[in-house]
């Protein structure tokens, strides 16, 4: 980890979850929806995963509803924070992500839940995963892309242009969907897959938006954030950019979530291979009905 840049405050991010576990029934539905749909996924794969890391477990949604589906019969919940990991039913751990205490080739399934966009060598931690994994085994894992959260981005970013004369990050980088399958495919996954979906939910107010982010424990844990309160006058600005450029007629505003999706396998001798160069018995010409032209001096 010494040569990677470190982009969150990891830190921060243990101190902000702490300080949202308490709360999380409350502020935690977009961490339930998520978790939803990814037990749905793992419900379409035709195998079984007796058993399951969850990476960045929060209150241990996944330890909730992923036993009894597709023969799971543990789930070893793991986050950064003690707090969230007591609110796990069943096995827990307090470990980083970036270095998991899991032996190689041990778990049939990793899961991961709106976590990893906080660590700061997304690659090793993805490679440490895939090394978890028994051959054959499955990882799955929702994280925010690169949209979420774009009206309070503009609306924070126009805010400390006029006020303060410049930028400084307020809100998480993300991953970008184009380069999710390289990712996938640098830590050693085989048949990579990356998709995306859009939540957008809707507020009566910015400042609702707010509180609930830092309810979830998602507020800026950015390292070279700038640190102290915001100033009063920039906040009440880019409050009234989003309610400007961004409130229906009834005076709601959206909240843009985009999840991106990533899905690979631990290489198994069973899994499709691609075929070795040159070794294809039909040529290009012939699949086409077209003849190759020739070549004359």
């Amino acid at each position: 980890m010494s040569d990677v840049m470190k982009i969150f405050d990891r830190a921060t991010v243990r101190r902000h979850r702490d300080r949202a576990a308490p709360g999380l029934d409350h502020y935690g539905f977009l961490f339930a929806e998520v978790a939803e749909r990814l037990a749905e996924r793992v419900d379409d794969v035709l195998r079984d995963f007796p058993l399951v890391l969850d990476l960045g477990s929060h209150g241990g949604d996944l330890a909730r509803l992923l036993p009894g589906r597709k023969g799971i019969s543990t789930v070893i919940s793991c986050d950064l924070s003690e707090a969230m990991v007591a609110q796990a039913p069943g096995a827990a751990v307090v470990c980083d992500e970036e270095f998991l205490p899991i032996a190689p080739n041990s778990v049939d399934l990793v899961v991961s839940n709106l976590s990893l966009h906080w660590v700061n060598d997304l690659p090793g931690a993805l490679l440490q995963a895939r090394a978890a994994l028994k051959p054959d085994g499955f990882f799955l894992a929702a994280l925010f892309g690169g949209e979420t959260l774009k009206e309070l981005r503009d609306s924070l970013a126009a805010a400390e242009i006029e006020l303060e004369g410049g930028l400084s990050p307020r809100v998480s980088p993300f991953v970008d969907v184009r380069d999710a399958g390289a990712l996938l495919s640098r830590a050693g996954f085989s048949m990579p897959v990356v998709d995306t979906e859009t939540i957008t939910v809707t507020y009566e107010h910015p400042l609702k938006l707010m509180n609930d982010l830092r309810g979830m424990g998602e507020s800026n844990a950015v390292h070279e954030r700038r640190k102290g309160l915001s100033r009063r006058e920039t906040l009440l600005t880019a409050v009234e950019n989003y309610l400007d450029t961004h409130a229906d007629d009834e005076g709601r505003v959206p909240a843009t979530f985009q999840i991106v999706w990533l899905a690979g396998w631990a290489p198994h001798d069973s899994q499709p291979q691609p075929m070795a160069p040159g070794s294809a018995t039909v040529s290009l010409a012939d699949v086409l009905g077209t003849q190759p032209p020739s070549c004359s001096s």
